[in-house]
């Protein structure tokens, strides 16, 4: 695979032509359709999560970050974070599907965790890369484990203690992974060699912002659902006036 061009984002937007990459694959269209139409129809526990999460699928596979995500490592990255961190708790709260038993959540923080980091392993993230097929068992796998993840955090009979030791455990990892991308000596991600230039920036120093974005911008969703989980644990455990 040519280290400009991705499989499923096709060539590496530059600064002159990225506002103009839009992707308008149909299989992609009808399938967010389909989520508004399940939203619109009520079969969504919380709607407003649910337009939410759609509205920022439509920016990460949609808009032109998808094309600048090819260029950059940096941004895929961000693409990754909005990803598992922000759709996934998202569509936790407007699909928690309570029908379905949860698995015990110290699994799924740990399968969360090799998921997230297998995939961005650099031969395994390029290969990711190299075809449709691998470009969306990445996307499956990531926010599928992430949906897992919050759903369990969120699910009503979690005890808050054992759902912040969760949202800890993986800031913690994300937060050790990036610190390994940040202070790499080298750049890794060669699948992003080409095209780097083009935004000012040396691979090595795309590595670094993405790994910073992991490891600091990252964990803001988690802090923030902690601090939701805590203060809603707090007012539930007020006596009533």
């Amino acid at each position: 695979m040519p280290a400009s061009l991705i499989a499923y984002c096709g060539p590496a937007g530059t600064p002159q032509d990225l506002w103009l990459r839009w992707n308008t694959d149909p299989l992609l269209l009808a399938a967010l359709a389909a989520l508004a139409c399940v939203i619109a129809s009520g079969r969504s526990a919380d709607a407003r999560a649910g337009w939410l999460a759609l509205a920022l699928m439509v920016v990460v596979f949609v808009s032109p970050l998808c094309a600048l995500s090819s260029a950059l490592f940096s941004a895929r990255v961000t693409h990754h974070i909005i990803l598992i961190a922000v759709i996934a708790p998202l569509l936790a709260r407007a699909f928690p599907l309570p029908r379905i038993p949860s698995p015990p959540l110290v699994p799924v923080v740990a399968a969360h965790a090799v998921i997230v980091w297998l995939w961005h392993a650099p031969g395994l993230y390029t290969w990711g890369l190299a075809t449709v097929a691998a470009y969306w068992l990445m996307q499956a796998t990531l926010l599928g484990s992430a949906w897992l993840l919050w759903r369990s955090i969120f699910a009503p009979l979690v005890q808050t203690g054992v759902a912040l030791m969760a949202l800890v455990a993986t800031i913690g990892q994300m937060g050790l992974l990036g610190a390994l991308i940040v202070f790499s000596p080298r750049p890794l991600y060669v699948v992003h060699f080409a095209s780097t230039a083009a935004w000012g920036l040396t691979p090595l120093a795309d590595q670094q912002l993405a790994g910073l974005l992991m490891w600091v911008l990252a964990m803001v969703p988690y802090l923030a659902a902690g601090l939701w989980i805590a203060w809603s644990s707090l007012r539930a455990g007020e006596p009533a006036l």
